[in-house]
């Protein structure tokens, strides 16, 4: 599926969590369709209940290239209610977007069974 970027959320115990994009996963090649999604990204986050994490931040550079790659750790943390029963229940959670008809990222945080072949 075309203009559709899904990642699972993964905790990064003292420094916050990385997304793993899913192998379907396709990222915009403008940068300001980088930066579009990036910040849709982050709105789901916020919807979710995801939090800035409250340890200092890594002074290390980031690009939103390498945060939608998943080699870079984002400052948030997770949620403190609703993930942990979520994740004890045999789900995790993914951030999944897709581009609107009208051209831009809608995304949302959704949870999957571990063994899932995709969000």
């Amino acid at each position: 599926m075309p203009d559709r970027y899904a990642a699972r959320v993964i905790d990064v115990p003292n420094e916050g969590i990385r997304l793993e994009p899913t192998p379907e996963s396709v990222t915009p090649e403008q940068p300001t369709e980088i930066n579009l999604l990036g910040m849709a990204i982050a709105r789901a986050l916020g919807a979710a209940a995801y939090e800035h994490h409250p340890a200092a931040r890594n002074p290390q550079a980031r690009t939103i290239e390498a945060l939608l790659a998943g080699e870079a750790t984002m400052p948030w943390c997770s949620p403190r209610d609703g993930t942990p029963a979520a994740r004890e229940r045999g789900t995790v959670p993914y951030v999944v977007c897709e581009r609107a008809g009208t051209g831009v990222f809608v995304c949302g945080v959704r949870y999957r069974a571990v063994d899932a072949d995709r969000p």
